[in-house]
């Protein structure tokens, strides 16, 4: 399913950019290699940063490559280590299994340095990688690489899944168990009861606010039709299978085993 831009924390992606050439700036060094970055312009407009045109692209699977690189989605062809300055290449992403880890909106739109300025950050972590929310976790530091969508890089995304599509931030639902809980995304569930949350809410479920008014009966039909079968457990364990990643918090995996 193409995905029409209203990214959400938790979405699962197929994401890519088609291979465009370019010029190397420098050669493989520090687990980077630079390049002249095809599809932005240098904003003269901006005070606050200078940048010189070039991206410095970390190179998977390098070891010497800070935590950041290592969430890199961008290659090269051909590969950075058979690359040197003034070498013509191409960069692009082929396609690649991302989940969204955060989503950001910006108005007036973000000063990076170059045009168009974004509007939209969502930061995804290719399949294989977890976020972690804690910065002394040997995997990985901070919540993945950041793509800014409209900011003139041909992405194309395709929508793999989306856990709780029919629930919005901020719901309230009553579960089969009775149980009332605060929707604030896939693995964020708050029980009204102050109890532990437990495995999570019982399936089917029942909408009751949105926006923090009465449901409407068509809003609280798709989602107890949405939630008619299959459990939270379920949901979970389809998504890592399509991430090979542990959503937060890592409770919720204990859970569901």
């Amino acid at each position: 399913m193409t995905h029409t831009g209203d990214f959400r924390v938790g979405d699962v992606l197929s994401v890519s950019c088609p291979f465009t050439p370019t010029h190397v700036v420098r050669g493989l060094k520090g687990g980077h290699v630079s390049v002249r970055w095809p599809w932005w312009d240098i904003d003269t407009d901006s005070d606050l940063i200078h940048w010189n045109g070039c991206v410095a692209l970390g190179v998977d699977g390098d070891e010497s490559a800070d935590a950041e690189m290592a969430t890199e989605i961008f290659r090269t062809d051909p590969p950075p280590e058979e690359l040197e300055a003034g070498d013509v290449c191409r960069v692009g992403v082929p396609p690649t299994v991302v989940h969204v880890t955060s989503v950001d909106r910006h108005d007036p739109p973000l000063e990076t340095g170059w045009l168009p300025r974004p509007r939209l950050s969502v930061t995804v972590l290719r399949r294989g990688l977890s976020y972690r929310e804690y910065p002394d976790d040997s995997q990985l530091n901070g919540s993945g690489y950041t793509v800014h969508p409209g900011d003139g890089t041909p992405f194309t995304f395709d929508l793999l899944m989306r856990p709780y599509a029919a629930l919005r931030p901020g719901d309230e639902v009553a579960d089969a168990a009775g149980r009332a809980w605060l929707f604030d995304g896939p693995w964020e569930w708050t029980p009204f009861d102050g109890d532990p949350a437990g495995p999570g809410p019982e399936w089917p479920l029942e909408l009751l606010t949105r926006a923090g008014t009465p449901c409407s009966a068509d809003d609280a039909a798709e989602v107890a039709a949405s939630t008619a079968t299959g459990s939270h457990q379920e949901t979970v364990r389809a998504w890592m299978s399509l991430t090979g990643a542990s959503p937060l918090p890592a409770a919720w995996i204990e859970r569901t085993h």
